[in-house]
C-alpha cells in the first residue's frame, strides 16, 4: 500500500471511529435522559381495606422539589400520567384511578394551553373488590411526565405490583 493509499485508509478508519463514539454517546445520553424522569418521582403503593372483599390501593407519588408531574387529563401538550392494569380473574377494579392531591392548572406557554399538575405529592387511589378468599395482586404500569420551569423529561412508565387480600 503507497503512502498516500494509507493515509486514506488511515483517515476513514478515523472518521468511522468518531461515528461509532458519537453514536455510542448519543445513546448513552438518550438512556440517561429517560432514566432521569423516573428518578425525580419515588412511586409507593399500599391498600386499604374498606369493606369486606373492597380495598383502596392508593399509588403515591412524591415529586421532587421544583417538579411537577400531569395529572391524569394533564391538557394539551404534555403527556397525562395513565395507569395500565393487567388482567386478574380475581379482582374487579371498581370506578376510574381518583387523585388527591392539590392540582395546580397553569398556562404554560411551552404547550400554547392550560395544563393540570402536581407538585410535592398526590395520591392515585383505585378502588378494588377481591373475588373470593385468595391473596392476589393488581400489577400494571404507571405512565408519567415531569417537567420543572425550564425543561420536561421524557415519560417513563414504572411497574405496579401491590399485594392484596387476607
Amino acid at each position: 500500500m503507497n503512502t498516500k493509499s494509507h493515509q486514506l485508509h488511515k483517515k476513514s478508519n478515523m472518521i468511522v471511529g468518531k461515528k461509532i463514539v458519537l453514536f455510542g454517546v448519543a445513546i448513552l445520553m438518550g438512556t440517561l435522559a429517560m432514566a432521569q424522569s423516573s428518578k425525580q418521582v419515588e412511586w409507593s403503593y399500599t391498600t386499604k381495606k374498606i369493606s369486606d372483599k373492597v380495598y383502596e390501593v392508593h399509588m403515591k407519588a412524591k415529586i421532587g422539589a421544583g417538579w411537577h408531574m400531569y395529572a391524569q387529563n394533564g391538557g394539551d401538550g404534555p403527556v397525562s400520567t395513565s395507569f395500565t392494569f393487567s388482567k386478574n380473574p380475581l379482582l374487579a377494579p371498581s370506578g376510574n384511578v381518583k387523585e388527591v392531591g392539590k392540582m395546580v392548572t397553569k398556562y404554560e406557554d411551552a404547550f400554547k394551553s392550560n395544563v393540570r399538575y402536581y407538585e410535592n405529592a398526590v395520591d392515585f387511589v383505585q378502588k378494588v373488590q377481591v373475588k373470593g378468599k385468595a391473596k392476589t395482586n393488581l400489577a400494571g404500569k404507571v405512565e408519567f411526565m415531569v417537567c420543572n420551569d425550564h425543561e420536561c423529561l421524557p415519560p417513563a412508565d414504572v411497574d405496579i405490583n401491590v399485594n392484596i387480600g387476607e
